[in-house]
């Protein structure tokens, strides 16, 4: 008899993904059911989320994956949902979303956040909740949504992969690693810090019970169990923070930092315990919630969303870049065209990205490049610039040295950025698996579902059934003066990195 599947929803800030997988002693198997996409829309004045249609697409895969499990013999032991952190929704009585969610990149928290620290300090609520100070964090947006009018009908505040467990099973709860972005979570018992809520006058009653990441939250609702074909499938909440799920997916080599890139670059250790202290927080690292007792000591970089938003200005005037052949070209290059700051707040979510950068580039003295490829290269030597920074900080704030460089997400496709990583940090780095996300959330599924003892014997299984490419510095001339200058321009836009 076969071993059963699970399933993967993998929702990132933009796409999302139902992948099924059989994972076992004897396989990793991965199959994209569905692919598709969604982009926040502006109504009433924000940038939000169309919920209807992210369910729609969700359960249009769920219900494929019935399909092709039934079709090659399979049945579906579980399925669980990840998504990006900090935006949630409201549920009313009846269990209907009260309105559509607000996108984190919408512009509502500008105003709110001195608001807040002049209630409570930036370094007592870092110092309660051990969380990295970011403009559209769950704290600074549910402020601003209680100054414009929480919904009357509200009884519920569900995070993003919460809200689709809920709507699935009619159980409300928040699985652990993603509450902790909201940086509403005490660090030191990891439940919602009730007293820093009260004292911000945030609704602490819409808040449900913490959970953690391997919770079997039961079988769907029956109707719509029927209506998918899955009404003997189990909901478990894996962990539902994305990068959350990449590090579990992660076969992390001894003393490895790890480098989620994507749409957000996340890079990090991981850690048994968090580590908060001042020098923490003045370089406004950050101590989120893993699965299985452990904490990602990370900080955001800006990531491939400045290149992405790029190549779409390209795309609209009509200039035909093929992706392949541009990071092909960039090696060609023998000097550094240009360096931006990465983490500069104008990058979030401007206007025209092209013009964002093109700024920050005459700021540092440097010509504008008309050359799509040019201007990529600027972006990615940017990008590596920024890691190998951060993770210098790391081993400063850690005071454990970093052996070598893991990186998963679609960036672990970018050649030329692992290369350029590798270069710059004066470390090895292996670059795969793409799919880490995906993996992370159905191991959690699997050693719930007993088919793994430990999440390092499931990582174990993951290092046999993947290949990972390796990448070694090459170190330069060129490099060492861009690295020189970098440090200069970092230094400039943000002293305390």
């Amino acid at each position: 008899m076969k071993e059963p599947l699970y399933i993967a929803v993998d929702l990132g800030a933009g796409s999302g993904r139902v992948i099924a997988a059989g994972i076992s002693e004897k396989e990793l198997l991965l199959h994209e059911i569905r692919r598709f996409q969604y982009t926040p829309v502006r109504r009433n004045g924000h940038l939000g989320w169309h919920a209807a249609e992210i369910i729609s697409q969700i359960k249009a895969g769920l219900h494929d994956a019935g399909d092709w499990a039934n079709g090659n013999g399979r049945t579906v032991a579980s399925l669980g949902v990840d998504s990006w952190g900090t935006d949630y929704g409201f549920i009313d009585a009846d269990g209907r979303l009260c309105e559509d969610p607000v996108c984190y990149r919408d512009n509502r928290t500008q105003k709110v956040v001195e608001n807040v620290f002049g209630i409570v300090s930036r370094k007592e609520i870092f110092s309660r909740t051990g969380i990295q100070f970011l403009v559209f964090n769950t704290i600074f947006q549910l402020a601003a949504h209680r100054q414009a009018g929480i919904p009357k009908t509200a009884v519920r505040l569900l995070m993003i992969p919460d809200l689709i467990h809920f709507l699935l099973t009619g159980i409300p709860v928040a699985e652990y690693t993603n509450a902790t972005t909201t940086q509403m979570v005490s660090a030191q018992d990891g439940k919602w810090d009730k007293d820093l809520l009260k004292t911000l006058g945030l609704p602490i009653h819409l808040l449900p019970d913490i959970v953690p990441a391997g919770t079997d939250l039961g079988l769907m609702r029956p109707r719509v169990g029927r209506e998918l074909g899955l009404s003997d499938s189990h909901v478990v909440a894996p962990a539902t923070h994305d990068t959350a799920s990449a590090v579990v997916g992660v076969p992390l080599e001894k003393d490895y930092a790890y480098i989620s890139s994507g749409t957000w670059s996340l890079v990090g250790v991981e850690r048994s315990d968090s580590l908060i202290n001042p020098d923490v927080e003045r370089h406004n690292f950050t101590n989120e919630g893993g699965a299985f007792a452990t904490f990602r000591f990370l900080k955001n970089v800006m990531g491939l969303w400045i290149l992405e938003s790029c190549r779409r200005e390209w795309q609209q005037r009509d200039a035909d870049i093929d992706y392949g052949n541009m990071l092909q070209h960039l090696t060609l290059m023998d000097e550094c065209p240009g360096l931006i700051f990465p983490d500069d707040p104008r990058f979030l979510n401007p206007g025209s990205m092209l013009k964002a950068v093109a700024d920050q580039l005459k700021e540092n003295r440097f010509n504008t490049p008309e050359d799509p490829f040019i201007f990529t290269r600027v972006i990615l030597d940017s990008l590596a610039l920024r890691y190998a920074s951060v993770l210098r900080t790391i081993e400063i704030l850690t005071g454990q040295k970093i052996a070598g460089v893991h990186i998963v997400g679609g960036g672990a496709q970018n050649d030329y950025l692992n290369q350029a990583t590798s270069t710059l940090t004066a470390l090895p780095v292996l670059a795969g698996p793409i799919e880490a996300t995906a993996i992370g959330n159905i191991i959690v599924q699997a050693i719930r579902d007993g088919r793994f003892k430990s999440l390092s014997e499931a990582r174990r299984h993951v290092a046999k059934n993947v290949k990972l490419k390796e990448f070694y510095p090459r170190p330069s001339d060129g490099w060492r003066a861009a690295a020189d200058r970098y440090a200069t321009i970092e230094t400039h836009y943000s002293p305390g990195s």
